[in-house]
């Protein structure tokens, strides 16, 4: 907004003596709405809508965006697919300031977290529009020395000799990253993460094997699949922006960059 803490807080409490009602309960951890504050959440949400449409149709001939846009996606694609496209776009627009957010969360977009959300599971409700991106292939991956160690690897029963590594099973948020049930629910993970990364640098190190995006693992040579002929999982990427904001020439601009980009990314890695 452009303006400090204290202002916005000053500007609340007017708004409130105005209108004669409390809008937000106050507490250490923050600002939350008041039953008075969610009845007026969709008057203020239009009036939000309209006013960016007045700035949009003013300034929208411009070619140069600026401003900032926040995305939010899990933390692979953030790394090795959105992290290159949101560089290319400052190329293109250096006053864009692009915020990646890749944590391992879901996201409101009712609640404004981002403009932009990259998730595998596909939204089912909301005023929101809804962009399928690409369908990409997952393999099973370890070190090439782990996995010589522990040939044959011939069938999927060859599997159980083999460290597993994954997520931490009652903390996945999401759940298409539920990837072992896939494979075969009798399977189990003995070491794992809530961060890909943190599973990716295990497979690297020869700990046990771990269920890739191939866009991920084929940036790695000493990685190696397993049993890929005969096991191979897919997943969806969608794109979501909140529906008040699709129509905006700066939203529109980036949703299309970043759709381009990220689905050549994905289509060169499968050619490989």
């Amino acid at each position: 907004m452009g303006v400090d803490h204290a202002t916005v807080g000053r500007r609340i409490t007017a708004l409130e003596e105005g209108l004669g009602v409390p809008l937000f309960h106050r507490s250490p951890q923050g600002y939350s709405p008041t039953d008075q504050g969610y009845k007026m959440l969709p008057l203020a949400e239009q009036l939000e809508s309209d006013a960016m449409r007045v700035f949009d149709e003013v300034a929208g001939a411009s070619t140069s965006l600026t401003g900032s846009v926040r995305i939010a996606t899990h933390v692979g694609i953030a790394s090795f697919l959105l992290a290159e496209s949101a560089a290319a776009l400052c190329r293109l627009h250096p006053g864009l300031e692009v915020q990646l957010l890749a944590v391992p969360r879901s996201f409101s977009m009712s609640k404004r977290e981002a403009d932009l959300v990259l998730t595998g599971t596909r939204p089912q409700t909301g005023r929101v529009k809804i962009k399928k991106l690409a369908t990409y292939p997952l393999h099973i991956y370890g070190e090439r020395n782990y996995v010589a160690r522990n040939q044959p690897i011939k069938h999927k029963k060859d599997l159980s000799k083999l460290r597993g590594i994954g997520y931490v099973p009652d903390m996945i948020f999401d759940k298409e990253l539920d990837y072992i049930p896939s494979v075969d629910p009798s399977l189990k993970a003995h070491l794992t993460s809530t961060s890909l990364h943190v599973q990716l640098q295990m497979a690297l190190a020869g700990a046990g094997v771990c269920i890739l995006p191939d866009y991920i693992a084929r940036n790695y040579d000493t990685l190696v699949p397993v049993l890929d002929d005969a096991i191979e999982l897919e997943r969806e990427l969608w794109l979501t922006v909140p529906e008040d904001f699709a129509h905006l020439t700066r939203i529109r601009t980036i949703v299309d960059f970043i759709s381009e980009d990220v689905v050549s990314r994905i289509k060169s890695t499968n050619k490989i």
